[in-house]
């Protein structure tokens, strides 16, 4: 969805790999933010990362990347 919102790919972009880390428990009841970037958009693939904050606790609760494919344009 990232790279689609980017202009970068069409639909037809797929998960290649993805990697979550849960490093600690979120604060019950709390809301749940995440923050999102896209770290490298080439030709063929593109790599995000992911950070997951509970409000009430200064450091993240989950981290995760994921890798694309993207395919090549007709």
């Amino acid at each position: 969805i990232a790279l689609q919102i980017l202009g970068i790919c069409s639909a037809l972009a797929v998960t290649s790999n993805l990697n979550i880390n849960f490093l600690r428990k979120p604060v019950a009841h709390s809301p749940i933010r995440a923050r999102a970037s896209m770290l490298r958009i080439g030709k063929t693939s593109g790599v995000g990362e992911v950070y997951i904050l509970s409000d009430g606790l200064e450091d993240p609760v989950a981290h995760a990347t994921i890798t694309y494919a993207i395919p090549a344009q007709r």
